[in-house]
């Protein structure tokens, strides 16, 4: 394999708005329709179309295909680390309306990052892991205690089954607002659809990042990992 990396491509990619605000959505996690993507670049169907043909090919998204539809998601967890990391050195939106203010808020204090959590809450959860020796942090991710192990599979965690996969298993991930790392890799994803399965997160809406916590999940937070949200 070459080591001579062709990093304008992928940069012309991401580098026109449409196609970065539908990487954007597809940060959610959700297989989305092309029409939904088209709302979220702000662009015609058709233009959408050609947006996502050269993002398909770039292999930056993988479309799958259900009965006539076809739904796009990021072709891999790769793919959202770097999106991601590259969230962490741009610059910020101004913010222009309250609606936006509202939003920024949402993003900032919890949303998904691909398929697992970010935000304030994410970073709050690996500060409390490794204060309880769940987690230990070094090198390039962290590394899961025999303790912890024990405690989120008694959470309903699936550890075992992230052990079994492919994927990096308790990888470090650059929270891009909060600047410091949140869990990510197959432990990660486990958490999360663990959480969203508990309901202590509610999606906003298909495409949008943002997640909702609930009544629950702050009870959750507070008497488990003594993380208070507002």
């Amino acid at each position: 394999m070459t080591t001579d990396v062709d990093l304008a491509a992928a940069a012309r990619l991401i580098a026109e708005p449409a196609r970065a605000a539908m990487l954007d959505a597809l940060l959610s996690g959700q297989a989305l329709a092309a029409g939904e993507l088209a709302r979220a670049g702000g662009v015609r169907a058709s233009t959408a179309s050609g947006h996502l043909s050269q993002l398909v090919e770039g292999g930056l998204v993988e479309v799958t295909h259900s009965g006539r539809h076809r739904y796009f998601r990021l072709a891999s967890a790769d793919v959202a680390h770097a999106l991601e990391a590259l969230g962490a050195i741009s610059p910020p939106r101004p913010i222009r309306s309250l609606r936006q203010s509202r939003t920024d808020e949402a993003m900032t204090l919890a949303r998904t990052c691909y398929d697992h959590l970010a935000g304030v809450v994410a970073v709050s959860l690996v500060d409390a892991f490794v204060a309880d020796d769940i987690l230990a942090a070094g090198g390039d991710g962290f590394t899961l205690t025999p303790a912890g192990a024990e405690t989120l599979a008694k959470a309903g965690v699936d550890v075992a089954g992230a052990r079994t996969s492919r994927r990096a298993f308790a990888r470090s991930c650059l929270d891009f607002t909060e600047r410091r790392p949140h869990l990510a890799g197959a432990l990660g994803a486990a958490l999360c659809a663990q959480t969203l399965a508990d309901g202590w997160f509610v999606r906003r809406a298909p495409g949008h990042r943002a997640l909702r916590i609930t009544d629950e999940g702050r009870r959750q937070l507070a008497e488990r990992w003594n993380i208070t949200t507002p």
